[in-house]
């Protein structure tokens, strides 16, 4: 009888206790099995520029042991691929990877966060956005527009373009009809040149049928593999308006105020990670690109000091201008210029000279 009293109280225990976590395994699971979808501006078959949301998904899958899953979309499966920022504030996704660039148009300081002419290195907007203003002030910008950006990738000068014909003057761009994106553009559009933003899969297109003349898109081996070597053979450098690339997990800020701590802190230091390992490929694979170069007809040139100081001029007035209409870029600019002035001590006195 005491043991049959000890069997119905330990079943009886075993049930309550059952019963306990299946009343909270919902909110547990719910909190713990993240799933999102998200859509990248970049073709994962890209080198560089399409790694780093592949290294992002692996490593939340790993650190997370399976609890973090994204499931990626190409561009343009799930929305246009300039209009990610807008699908990840109405909540269409939970999260999209993508150039902040695109946004200018309604978010003029977003090309700040992105790409700046004549502006930092890498490692020197790593330092600004990390450890100087550059994370908060980003943060700031986009939380009005309902999302929240995470820096998740960064590389280097992206070329300063692919010509059919040769550039040396400020008439040889005037009339020219152009691919190209961010600030860099508007530079272009004051100095006469017919500029235009196309996505990165009607590019190739639009070049060899004579749509544009010209265009930039990144690193050389991203432009190889998008086949721009084929159609324009003169290859320009340096990347005067893209001294360094940052791209961007953005999320929806309340999908992300959402988040319990520990998967913030996950998906932080996954991007952080990542970001990191974009600017080791980044470096890595571009010498023997430019090394075959020659085999394909193609030229690597570089723009002239005169043709430079005058786009430096044209970029000082396009920010002058821009800096006068938006309060958030000229205190994004402002704050830029203010780090830049205070890490050239450093620069100047640390690093051996480029041509040494």
């Amino acid at each position: 009888m005491i043991d049959n009293l000890k069997t119905l109280t330990s079943t009886a225990f075993t049930l309550l206790t059952l019963s306990s976590l299946l009343a909270v395994s919902p909110s547990v699971i719910a909190e713990e099995n993240l799933r999102w979808k998200v859509q990248t501006a970049f073709g994962t078959h890209l080198p560089v520029v399409g790694e780093p949301i592949k290294r992002l998904v692996k490593q939340l899958a790993d650190a997370s042991g399976g609890k973090i899953k994204l499931k990626v979309f190409e561009p343009g499966k799930l929305v246009p691929s300039f209009e990610i920022t807008e699908a990840v504030k109405n909540n269409q996704l939970p999260a999209g990877f993508t150039w902040l660039g695109y946004d200018q148009g309604k978010i003029p300081a977003a090309a700040l966060i992105a790409a700046v002419p004549f502006g930092m290195e890498p490692w020197e907007y790593a330092a600004w956005w990390y450890d100087g203003e550059g994370k908060q002030l980003a943060e700031a910008l986009y939380a009005s527009h309902n999302v929240h950006p995470v820096l998740c990738s960064l590389v280097g000068p992206e070329t300063a373009g692919w010509f059919k014909k040769e550039i040396n003057t400020v008439e040889d761009i005037k009339g020219l009809k152009i691919r190209f994106a961010g600030l860099g553009g508007r530079v272009l559009q004051e100095m006469g040149a017919s500029v235009t933003m196309l996505p990165a899969g009607e590019i190739f297109s639009a070049l060899d049928k004579g749509v544009i003349d010209a265009s930039e898109f990144s690193l050389p081996i991203v432009d190889q593999r998008m086949g721009f070597d084929k159609v324009a053979k003169n290859n320009y450098f340096p990347g005067w308006h893209q001294t360094f690339t940052a791209s961007h997990l953005i999320v929806n800020k309340g999908v992300w105020n959402n988040l319990p701590d520990h998967q913030r802190a996950m998906i932080d230091m996954s991007c952080t990670a990542s970001t990191f390992r974009a600017m080791t490929s980044a470096e890595a694979t571009q010498g023997e690109v430019v090394a075959g170069f020659a085999a394909k007809g193609v030229t690597a040139r570089r723009l002239n000091d005169p043709l430079l100081r005058q786009l430096q001029q044209g970029t000082e007035k396009v920010m002058a201008a821009q800096a006068a209409k938006d309060a958030d870029f000229k205190q994004i600019y402002q704050s830029q210029l203010t780090f830049m002035e205070g890490y050239k001590r450093w620069k100047k006195l640390a690093y051996l000279p480029r041509d040494f």
